[in-house]
């Protein structure tokens, strides 16, 4: 294995520098293996339920073994561990002092430099431009057929030169020898004469990795123009649960344990009492009621693991919910998950009028597991938590037979609102209005994305989504962490809406504590929060920006920017999309749709 070229947290592997993915390194530009290159021991990280969900994400039937990378360890006796990269693009552009520089191929290359015509070796640096598809394939542009606009025999010597000091793509220009050359802006114009069709290409798995584009049936992608250090190369998908005390759980893994040898001839719930006469089925299944083992048998052999289970969310949501209240008792060392009920006063006032629980979350275990990614546009999970099998993502490995996990530890606060007043509150004609031009803007986005199969996610989450993002920033002023380094997780059930602020690191910085006071003062916290809502810098503009208007092109905002709503993408759970502050609080625009009035004063 050669010499390390750089180190990345185990966190930054999942989120930026996962297979697929493009990275400069010092003196190489790179794109990151597939998982099947990865060298050295990988640590199994047990989660059943994040387990079973990768399953359904990936269309297996078996649970998905969650690994952690490979770390390269400081023991002299240590076997090497790391994450290949491979050097990709394979074009250059060579650093001679002139404007019109040469663009050069790999091939032509010698000890990494190229010969200039003054026989002066010069060192060069990789092209700024490639190719891909929304399908993930990447591939470098055939910059002979791009100038020539056809397939061409012509293969004297190619420039590119930049005319301005911009670096806009109306100011570069690549050419040949022959006196053809051509904008790069005309790069971004898709058809069959400028960069083609994509070839399916997948550098990160290696020679064997290209397969057809667009499947045995589908048709080929058009190939779009993609600039490396771009924010739109790489999108992960990333499936993340808190791990809880689940009964569903426990269930799983008894009969993921007696399924190979015994369960998966089980034909009719009478027969799983002939079974359990095994001396193995009975210690497996103490305590479990026949009804719940024929009822997990039954959806592994319809669906696959997991596929007809509780949504990712659901059983977090159960489980904060019917938290006990707090007693004082000491939290249990080495506890992945403890979280007690914080009693609220009674009556209930200012800005805590519509809260109907508090939870101090003092210990959790967050896991989080790479399923694959998409470039151009994001692809996150919906807002249970769960990743679509509609969705066509790029794989980490000709076959995923595994996927890369990290686990992280943390604490957190959790705030549920009065259903009641949720009810009331969407039955008001202010709110059915609000409501229907967010639809309608939503409507537009998917038309202009072609896509099909993306639902609006209804009021209640655009509400507790732009409260938590105030709550985020009020909260951060005062309780140790960045907001960058505080998450959101937002739950909208059957009657039940709640928000889960919480930190979870590899390392002691998620522990400290400031969370869980942050809910022991959430009536003052909540209150900032509130009161930040009512007045963004940008106003009057910001509140009486139109959803739906074309112009703009900001379908998945009301009332939001940056002076106000948006936060860092790391913290927000939707990358920034479905805001709305009017429909949290009163702004200058006074459309009348929000959930909180005179009580959201601050005490």
């Amino acid at each position: 294995m050669r010499k390390h070229q750089g180190e990345v947290r185990l966190s930054q592997l999942l989120n930026v520098y996962g297979p697929g993915a493009l990275v400069d390194l010092p003196r190489h530009s790179a794109v990151v293996s597939g998982i099947d290159f990865w060298v050295g021991d990988k640590r199994r990280i047990h989660e059943e339920r994040l387990s079973l969900k990768v399953a359904a994400a990936l269309g297996r039937r078996d649970a998905v073994p969650l690994l952690e990378p490979p770390i390269q360890r400081d023991r002299e006796d240590a076997e090497p561990a790391g994450i290949p990269v491979f050097q990709f693009p394979e074009w250059f552009v060579a650093q001679v002092p002139a404007r019109r520089r040469p663009l050069v191929h790999l091939s032509r290359l010698e000890k990494g430099k190229y010969e200039a015509d003054d026989r002066r070796k010069v060192p060069v640096v990789p092209v700024r431009f490639v190719q891909a598809c929304i399908l993930g394939h990447l591939s470098d542009i055939d910059w002979y057929r791009f100038i020539h606009e056809e397939a061409t025999e012509c293969r004297r010597d190619l420039w590119m030169e930049e005319r301005g000091s911009s670096g806009d793509l109306t100011d570069v220009v690549v050419g040949c020898a022959c006196g053809r050359e051509r904008s790069m802006a005309r790069a971004t114009v898709r058809g069959r004469d400028t960069l083609g069709f994509c070839s399916g290409s997948r550098p990160w798995l290696g020679r064997d990795g290209r397969e057809r584009c667009g499947g045995k049936e589908g048709k080929p992608q058009p190939a779009r123009l993609l600039i490396r250090s771009a924010s739109d190369a790489y999108f992960p998908q990333i499936l993340r649960v808190i791990s809880i005390p689940d009964r569903e759980q426990t269930v799983r893994q008894a009969v993921s344990a007696l399924w190979d040898d015994f369960l998966q001839f089980v034909e009719a719930p009478g027969a799983l009492a002939g079974e359990r006469k095994r001396p193995k089925v009975a210690a497996a299944l103490a305590g479990l009621k026949d009804e719940e083992v024929w009822s997990e048998i039954q959806e592994r052999k319809g669906g696959g693991p997991g596929s007809g289970g509780r949504k990712v969310k659901e059983a977090e949501l159960a489980t904060l919910l019917a938290t006990e209240q707090e007693t004082g008792e000491d939290v249990p060392e080495g506890a992945d998950f403890h979280a007690r009920r914080l009693p609220l006063p009674s009556p209930r006032v200012g800005a805590l009028a519509k809260v109907d629980r508090v939870v101090l979350v003092n210990r959790l275990r967050e896991v989080a597991a790479l399923v694959g990614f998409t470039r151009f546009e994001s692809q996150a999970p919906d807002i249970d938590g769960e990743i679509s099998l509609d969705v066509k993502t790029a794989p980490l490995a000709e076959t995923t037979s595994w996927v890369p996990a990290v686990e992280n530890r943390g604490e957190g606060v959790f705030l549920s609102l009065d259903a009641a007043a949720v009810k009331a509150w969407l039955a008001r004609p202010a709110v059915k209005e609000r409501g229907e031009r967010l639809a309608r803007a939503f409507q537009q986005w998917k038309e202009r994305r072609q896509d099909r199969k993306s639902d609006f996610p209804g009021l209640p989450y655009v509400l507790l989504h732009s409260l938590s993002h105030l709550l985020l920033t009020a909260v951060a002023l005062d309780c140790g962490y960045a907001v960058s380094s505080i998450r959101e997780r937002i739950y909208v059930g059957e009657g039940a809406y709640g928000i889960l602020l919480y930190t979870a690191t590899p390392d002691a910085e998620g522990t400290l504590g400031g969370l869980v006071e942050v809910g022991r003062r959430l009536d003052t916290h909540l209150g900032r929060a509130l009161a930040l809502g009512r007045l963004c810098s940008n106003d009057p503009i910001c509140a009486q920006h139109a959803p739906e208007d074309v112009q703009e092109e900001r379908f998945l905002h009301g009332a939001a920017c940056h002076g106000c709503l948006l936060i860092a993408e790391t913290t927000c759970e939707r990358r920034n999309d479905f805001l709305d502050r009017a429909l949290v609080v009163p702004t200058v625009d006074g459309a009348g749709a929000e959930l909180f009035g005179d009580e959201g004063e601050t005490p």
